[in-house]
């Protein structure tokens, strides 16, 4: 199995259980607005305003914490890059030839600059 397909195969494993989760936030119909249900002429709506999804999660957990969850993931994911480049610029130096390579453009950058009389401090 590639990278690409597992990275897409955890994305659609995350979605779905989080969708599992959320799945009675969405189709709580005491969520809804209630403009939105009369306008429903569908026969049986008066049943689906009293019925109620189970959840396997307790109601204070389900109403505030699952609806967060995308954007806990988006940070921790952003947190971890960040971690990640921060590491990496850290053991740069680490890296001898990459950081001869660089040196030496950063100087002939600089040279170019002075034959131009570009101030580069």
């Amino acid at each position: 199995m590639t990278r690409a397909s597992q990275t897409i195969s955890f994305i659609l494993l995350a979605s779905s259980i989080y969708l599992f989760l959320a799945l009675p936030l969405l189709s709580d119909p005491h969520s809804l607005p209630s403009r939105f249900l009369e306008s429903i002429s569908i026969p049986g709506v008066s049943a689906l305003r009293s019925t109620k999804v189970p959840s396997i999660l307790p109601l204070r957990i389900q109403n505030e914490i699952v609806p967060y969850l995308p954007f806990w993931a988006l940070i921790t994911l952003a947190s971890y890059l960040l971690g990640r480049l921060g590491l990496g610029v850290m053991r740069f130096k680490n890296c001898e030839s990459a950081y001869t390579e660089l040196t030496a453009h950063i100087e002939k950058a600089k040279k170019n600059l002075d034959s131009r009389n570009v101030g580069w401090s």
